[in-house]
């Protein structure tokens, strides 16, 4: 249950209008980096983007959990997961073609889209900070939405550097290291699904 103090016909209601705000704004944002960071040549938007795709996917699952029971939440949790890691997968073969091929990062352009998705992420984690000790689906929106607000960082802070230096390099390095955040995101959130049905189970066994 979120920490509302409310009722769990209420705290539902609560969870679902967070959910649906947090799926909106995820949505929105991915469109708005992929096509950006496509321009940009940047592999830290895109990959921030494919972030914000998971995001949205993830918030979608729990919006579905919500008010089901433990087990039906555990497995809206693993699906988010395995997403998360398949993208992330995903990022660190794009940042090799590049690396292979060639690109040409535009800092400003990157700078600029980071920020605004930086806000956008603020947003969702002040959305979200009042249902970080609900059920697993919950958390894993928590843990998600703590991850992009990292990502968004490292993006700017290789704008930055890009600008700086006059190297692509730093780009490729925060893409790669966002893909291996999601990464380990999609890990924590499928230990912990895993954990809440083995303790669920127990609980049906007694």
């Amino acid at each position: 249950m979120s920490d509302c103090g409310c009722g769990a016909e209420q705290a539902d209601k609560l969870e679902k209008k967070t959910l649906r705000m947090l799926l909106a704004i995820n949505a929105f944002m991915f469109v708005v980096e992929l096509g950006l960071g496509w321009v940009a040549q940047s592999t830290g938007l895109i990959a921030d983007s494919l972030d914000m795709l998971a995001d949205a996917a993830v918030y979608g699952l729990s919006l579905y959990a919500v008010g089901k029971g433990v087990l039906r939440q555990a497995k809206a949790a693993h699906v988010s997961g395995v997403l998360q890691i398949i993208l992330g997968l995903g990022v660190l073969f794009e940042v090799a073609r590049r690396l292979m091929f060639g690109s040409e990062p535009q800092s400003v352009l990157i700078i600029t889209v980071g920020a605004v998705a930086l806000l956008a992420n603020i947003m969702c984690l002040v959305l979200i900070s009042k249902h970080k000790e609900g059920g697993v689906h919950m958390r894993a929106s928590w843990i998600f939405s703590t991850n992009d607000v990292i990502a968004n960082l490292g993006v700017i802070i290789s704008g930055i550097l890009v600008a700086v230096i006059g190297s692509r390099i730093p780009d490729l390095v925060i893409g790669s290291i966002i893909a291996l955040v999601v990464i380990r995101g999609g890990v924590k959130i499928l230990q912990d699904a895993k954990a809440t049905r083995s303790a669920a189970s127990r609980v049906d066994l007694r």
